[in-house]
């Protein structure tokens, strides 16, 4: 009996499987595709996430995905031409905030009488 087996990645233990990351990298070119001024911030793998990849619109609008590693997330952005920053080290845009705020607001004005 192994009481601390590893799952495989590949066997849904963690990770990004190709046709989930196909799926995710469709979502994430449709959406600098449809936006202007999308720029990609690169979230570093944690003990609890995978690394994952944010765009940020020039609206504040923003999506996050996991991806494969930070290569694949800087080849992503390089592929659709949008520059790449990693987050740990610049932060993220205030109009990313600003427009999470507004939302925020939103919801709640929608909820009280």
């Amino acid at each position: 009996m192994a009481l601390f087996r590893r799952t495989s990645r590949a066997a849904g233990g963690g990770g990004v499987d190709g046709r989930r990351y196909r799926e995710d990298e469709a979502h994430l070119t449709r959406f600098a595709q449809s936006r202007g001024g999308v720029e990609a911030f690169v979230e570093p793998r944690t003990a609890v996430t995978e690394t994952t990849v944010v765009l940020v619109a020039a609206t504040g609008e923003w999506t996050r995905r996991r991806v494969p590693g930070p290569q694949a997330a800087h080849q992503l952005a390089r592929r659709l031409g949008i520059p790449a920053y990693d987050a740990a080290v610049v932060g993220y845009p205030q109009r990313m905030r600003d427009w999470s705020a507004r939302l925020a607001a939103e919801s709640k004005a929608r909820r009280e009488p």
